[in-house]
């Protein structure tokens, strides 16, 4: 340090030294001339001006700077405070192979023959759709809910339903009052009814014959007119035909109905008995309920919106309900590899979304038809998945990758 000190020194008496021994020089004297004095700069306006436009642009630049990259900055604060040992320095491993895969892993991957993507979808999905058609009154039902078989998820109007329920039980009502009466027959006062009728009718023609043979006498004596016979025969015959009526009515009232009118009265009765069925069954199906159990994965309709199950327009479905604990992975398995894959072939699974958590499963189906344009054959691998998961992690449409297992 001494040294550089001494030489600093000494180059500074040498620059003195030629200072003073250019001093008197023209050329020298000539060049300070033109020298700008520093007052003069230091007071210029355009100077300053131009001063402050510097500070001015220096500090906008600054300021840009943090308004842009201040989400990020505190963005990366944040997590450096949430997570520190994510963010913190790790050392560098002293070689690249000095963290070998876990002994289960490799293992794994020496019994895996074929690893393949395909997405999650449920083994039965059901659109649940109304049976008649009508405006919702009530609806009790969200996406995520989880509903029991036979639990009522909407109600339709059914005020029309019930008018027809009402009218098919009185049509009902009638036919078999109508049948009964043909089974029981006619009532004994009404057959006694009809035998005093007959005695009445034939107590009368007994007279009428008597008068119709006197007054023949008497036409043969000339004692009586044509006009007068002719009155007295027509009674008499008249009488004589409306007694044979009597009897006959008599003889069906005894015997009872015919067979064929019990028979006709047989069919009203179960014609309306099919009717009442209709109607109830339309009254009844006003309540929809789920047809299995499970969770509701999509609603289709609200309250006040008029539903028919075989409209192409508007709503025609409640909501789309499926058992999550019954889910698949849909695959397309390529040509060249489908010789891996066999029915009830052991598969592992793991979802993309949670790659740390694995499942057991199996292939349940092997598709009967291939995907010409992709090549491929459509697998369906079934999974295991446990009561207490059931739609927590594997969701329908989530992406997946199945290992197949070798074989034994």
């Amino acid at each position: 340090m001494a040294n550089v000190s001494k030489q600093t020194n000494g180059l500074k008496k040498a620059l003195l030294d030629d200072d003073k021994r250019l001093d008197g020089d023209p050329l020298r004297d000539r060049v300070r001339s033109l020298r700008i004095p520093t007052e003069a700069i230091a007071g210029n306006p355009i100077v300053r001006l131009v001063k402050w436009l510097l500070a001015l642009g220096l500090i906008a630049a600054v300021g840009i700077g943090v308004y842009v990259y201040q989400p990020q900055i505190f963005k990366s604060l944040y997590a450096a405070k949430a997570d520190p040992d994510k963010y913190a320095t790790k050392p560098v491993a002293s070689s690249p192979a000095a963290a070998p895969l876990p002994a289960v892993q490799a293992a794994d991957s020496g019994n895996i023959v074929l690893e393949s993507k395909g997405y999650i979808i449920p083994t039965r999905q059901i659109l649940v759709s109304p049976k008649v058609s009508g405006m919702i009154v009530e609806l009790n039902l969200i996406e995520g809910q989880r509903v029991k078989e036979g639990e009522a998820l909407a109600k339709l109007e059914d005020t029309d339903y019930l008018a027809d329920r009402d009218r098919a039980k009185e049509m009902l009502e009638s036919a078999r009052r109508n049948l009964e009466e043909l089974q029981r027959g006619f009532r004994p006062e009404e057959i006694e009814q009809s035998k005093a009728e007959l005695s009445e009718t034939q107590f009368q023609l007994d007279k009428l014959q008597a008068d119709y043979q006197r007054n023949a006498e008497l036409l043969k004596r000339k004692m009586i007119s044509q006009e007068g016979y002719d009155s007295t025969y027509s009674q008499y015959m008249a009488t004589k035909r409306h007694l044979d009526r009597l009897k006959y009515a008599l003889k069906l009232m005894e015997d009872g109905p015919r067979i064929e009118r019990k028979q006709i009265a047989q069919a009203q009765v179960r014609q309306a008995e099919a009717e009442l069925r209709k109607a109830e069954w339309r009254l009844n199906n006003c309540t929809i309920v789920a047809p299995i159990s499970g969770t509701i994965l999509k609603k289709n309709a609200e309250k006040g919106n008029i539903v028919n199950s075989i409209a192409f327009n508007g709503s025609f479905s409640l909501c789309e309900l499926a058992n999550l604990a019954d889910l698949e992975v849909e695959l397309l398995i390529q040509e060249r590899d489908i010789s891996k894959v066999f029915k009830d072939q052991e598969c592992k699974i793991r979802a993309e979304a949670y790659p740390e958590r694995e499942y057991k499963g199996y292939v349940s189906r092997l598709m009967p038809i291939a995907d010409r344009a992709k090549g491929a054959i459509p697998v369906r691998v079934k999974i295991f998945i446990p009561a207490d998961e059931e739609g927590v992690y594997l969701k329908p449409e989530m992406g997946a990758v199945v290992s197949f297992m070798k074989k034994g």
